[in-house]
């Protein structure tokens, strides 16, 4: 009887639960991650998804509409607001102060997030090439024991262990060469 996380091997059964446990994984991690967030963060993710929404550019478009008319409409007696419109201005103004200090908020965290998912596909990068150079020399010593001889440069530089910091130079003076500017580590 096969338990619950244990894998059957047989065929796409095999796959989709290769696959499922390493989503329930990502869930579980999103939601440690959401877990941690204080209220600070939860009411700028909140008031930031709120402000990328069609609805808040219509509630805008539609107070701004009753404002100015109000203000230019009707008698001038009752006028609160008169052209060039100074209070709305004002109430505008603070609003965006607010609301992007609020963006701001969500973006760092979203990047801070963001910045630790990079870091996990960089190690899991790594110890893949990492296993995939193991599994080189293997195969190498397996052939070699059975009399296969396997004399390609490109199997045997895939073999090489990969060192990161010689990419990211190599990189570097590529993108020199090509004129891209070279991405700046964060501060």
């Amino acid at each position: 009887m096969k338990r619950k996380g244990e894998l059957s091997g047989r065929g796409l059964n095999r796959v989709d639960e290769l696959t499922q446990k390493n989503i329930d994984t990502i869930i579980r991690l999103e939601e440690d991650t959401r877990s941690t967030a204080t209220f600070a963060d939860k009411l700028a993710d909140k008031v930031a998804n709120f402000c990328g929404s069609s609805f808040f550019v219509v509630l805008h478009g539609i107070w701004f509409g009753i404002w100015i008319g109000g203000n230019t409409i009707f008698s001038p007696k009752v006028h609160f607001d008169p052209y060039p419109f100074q209070l709305l201005t004002l109430i505008v103004s603070l609003e965006a102060i607010f609301l992007s200090a609020f963006i701001m908020i969500s973006q760092n965290r979203q990047a801070k997030i963001s910045e630790r998912r990079s870091h996990l596909d960089l190690q899991i990068n790594l110890l893949s090439e990492q296993e995939n150079t193991k599994m080189i020399g293997l195969l190498q010593k397996i052939a070699n024991q059975v009399g296969v001889e396997c004399a390609d440069k490109v199997i045997a530089a895939l073999g090489d262990d990969v060192k990161p910091e010689k990419l990211v130079q190599q990189i570097d003076k590529t993108l020199e060469k090509t004129n891209i500017p070279a991405p700046s580590p964060k501060g």
